[in-house]
């Protein structure tokens, strides 16, 4: 019996063909299909798997930027001529150092006879949408014009990803400074003064008497309450993900913040379409697949229902003018498209459109942001200020 462990999204696996007897192995893997065509070459047989966690992986992922090098670099060898066995060995090259492996990984398989898009979906990292566009690139033969579409798709989810991730941090490191300057005096600083004047007999308010109490149970309790806060912000690291999903859900009805979050949804939807359409996949299946990169669930129910109509005799134009959650402008733009026989042009259009949307919003939001955490900072350290001065205020005016 021999057994096998893989990294990130891989898999155990127990395999015995070759002998009747027990040996312990580890293996790294991407998927059950390359664990299977790894031990049919050692003539061992795929039995059971374990999925692990991803967090447990010492393998690294490809980030947008690395399909984006990789697209691009595709794109301009194939267009030229270059073999594509050769294309993925200078692709090689210019992805992340920990991603050069797999980039080998799917030269070989190529080099083997396995179809480009197969060898995507063998060696992992690469998401059904696009392979989707491989596989339709490899039946047209214009792989070139296919990865250079994806190549611009990604980059603008790279740019929506920016805007994203600095909205989300320069709100977090604020709060996270007011959180920590909150946190130091109210354990040393509040309780240090306070104690000193209530043991000089001065009169303190009920609500600086809250805040000595509050310090000093912190500090009686400094090691229990460090714990959890250790334990949270390694459990916050963990499971970013699901957090990042909370958060999102979370604020997509939140006023101003909606606008933004539905702009970069209409970003990617446009910007796969665009790729998809121009690669030759049918209207249905493109806008099944594009659907699928949109978390909004009224937008996502109105698109995979406009595509069930469409598959059964329904008009494009006619049913894009129902899917309420577009924007009218964009509605009426798809509709003069496609009565005009231009809808790749208009969902590429559409893609730059929305993404200079989501920079005027972005921008827009951040006014507001700024001086929103001025008064949340304000009423945060000016509270404990506040609970510290009033009964040096008391003292004096009882003094005068």
């Amino acid at each position: 019996m021999s057994r096998a462990a893989s990294t990130s999204r891989s898999f155990f696996y127990v395999a015995n063909k070759s002998t009747g007897g027990k040996a312990m192995g580890i293996r790294s893997a991407r998927s059950q299909r390359a664990l299977a065509q790894h031990l049919r070459a050692e003539k061992q047989i795929l039995i059971r798997t374990w999925k692990l966690p991803a967090w447990a992986s010492s393998e690294t992922k490809m980030s947008l930027k690395d399909h984006v090098e990789f697209d691009t670099q595709i794109a301009q060898l194939v267009s030229r001529g270059v073999p594509l066995t050769e294309a993925l060995e200078v692709a090689s090259t210019v992805v992340s150092p920990g991603n050069k492996e797999r980039i080998d990984r799917l030269r070989h398989a190529v080099s083997q006879g396995t179809s480009f898009a197969d060898a995507c979906k063998q060696v992992g990292e690469f998401d059904f949408v696009t392979i989707a566009v491989y596989r339709a690139a490899e039946k047209t033969g214009d792989l070139a014009g296919a990865c250079l579409q994806l190549a611009n798709g990604s980059r603008r989810r790279l740019e929506v990803s920016g805007k994203a991730a600095t909205l989300m941090i320069y709100p977090a490191i604020v709060l996270s400074i007011a959180f920590i300057a909150a946190t130091l005096m109210i354990v040393i600083v509040v309780p240090l003064i306070g104690n000193s004047m209530m043991s000089s007999g001065i009169a303190v308010p009920m609500f600086t008497r809250i805040l000595v109490n509050l310090g000093n149970f912190l500090q009686a309790n400094f090691l229990f309450f460090g714990g959890g806060f250790v334990l949270m912000v390694i459990g916050a690291i963990l499971f970013r993900a699901a957090l990042a999903k909370v958060g999102v859900a979370a604020t997509r009805n939140a006023p101003f913040v909606r606008d933004v979050v539905m702009q970069q949804e209409l970003t990617r939807f446009f910007s796969v379409m665009s790729s998809m359409t121009k690669s030759g996949i049918p209207l249905a299946d493109a806008i099944e697949v594009s659907a699928a990169v949109i978390s909004h669930p009224k937008l996502n129910g109105d698109l995979q229902r406009m595509r069930q109509r469409l598959i059964e005799g329904g008009l494009f134009r006619t049913l894009i003018e129902k899917v309420e959650s577009l924007p009218l402008a964009t509605r009426r733009l798809l509709v003069a498209a496609d009565q005009g026989g231009d809808l790749e042009s208009a969902f590429d259009s559409l893609a730059r459109d929305h993404a200079q949307e989501v920079d005027k919003k972005t921008d827009r939001l951040m006014a507001i942001l700024e001086p929103a955490l001025i008064v949340i900072l304000f009423l945060i350290v000016g509270t404990i200020i506040l609970a510290i001065m009033l009964p040096m205020l008391n003292m004096t005016s009882g003094a005068m």
